[in-house]
């Protein structure tokens, strides 16, 4: 009796349910409504507030985002805390469960990717970038990880209000962090992910992209270039 509870639960104030007991079914109604699997993604790398939220998905209204978020943590996937003195704001943060969810947007990314349809040239947002890292990585690149070992930072927007992040590259994985790039090895810059995703997926020539696009590759420009040549797209099949 607890389990429809927990259920009628999660329903309340969804649409219409598929009743179905497939997994998959399941969790296509916990994240299959516009822009919840897109808040889910923005979540992957920590804790955003509302603002934040918004920011990085410029299309969603702050109707629709109360109510993804809402849905969100009736169904166990986020929960709302306060930040601590001095911060005192309210952030929206993943669940355990909910982080888990990783592999799904990942194996989703790897599969969009295969249709000629997909435009690695659109806008993105910066968690957006980092997480297509962790998807497209060349596992073969990685453990043969010689001469690509170091922290790679990233530096999105304005550094002093922008999103920094820091790759640290190894066999087993690529761990992404949201951080400060002091005493990174080598540094990219950009005003937009966009700029970025250019240079990784859609094969623009870093020098153009210094440029024309405000990119800057800042300390060991070779490993920077080493670690760039981790990642590729995969061959269409649609």
């Amino acid at each position: 009796m607890s389990l429809l509870k927990e259920t009628k639960d999660v329903r309340a104030g969804h649409g219409r349910w598929y009743n179905d007991a497939c997994g998959t079914a399941f969790a296509m109604e916990l994240l299959g409504e516009r822009w919840s699997l897109l808040v889910v993604r923005e979540l992957m790398l920590g804790a955003r507030r509302f603002s934040d939220l918004r920011a990085s998905l410029p299309g969603i209204s702050a109707k629709v985002l109360t109510e993804r978020l809402e849905a969100l943590e009736r169904g166990g996937v986020l929960v709302r805390r306060v930040l601590p003195p001095p911060g005192r704001v309210q952030v929206y943060e993943l669940t355990a469960w909910g982080y888990a969810a990783e592999p799904f947007i990942q194996e989703a990314g790897r599969w969009a990717a295969r249709s000629r349809a997909h435009d690695p040239t659109l806008p993105l947002s910066p968690v957006s970038l980092m997480l297509s890292m962790r998807t497209m990585v060349d596992p073969a690149g990685l453990a043969g990880i010689a001469g690509i070992t170091g922290r790679i930072g990233f530096v999105i927007g304005e550094e002093s209000a922008g999103d920094c992040f820091v790759a640290t590259p190894a066999p087993q994985g690529l761990p992404i962090v949201r951080g400060d790039v002091a005493g990174a090895d080598a540094v990219f810059r950009a005003p937009r992910a966009a700029a970025l995703a250019a240079g990784f997926y859609a094969g623009i020539a870093w020098d153009e992209l210094e440029r024309e696009a405000g990119v800057t590759i800042t300390g060991e420009r070779a490993l920077a270039l080493r670690y760039a040549a981790l990642f590729r797209l995969p061959e269409p099949l649609a």
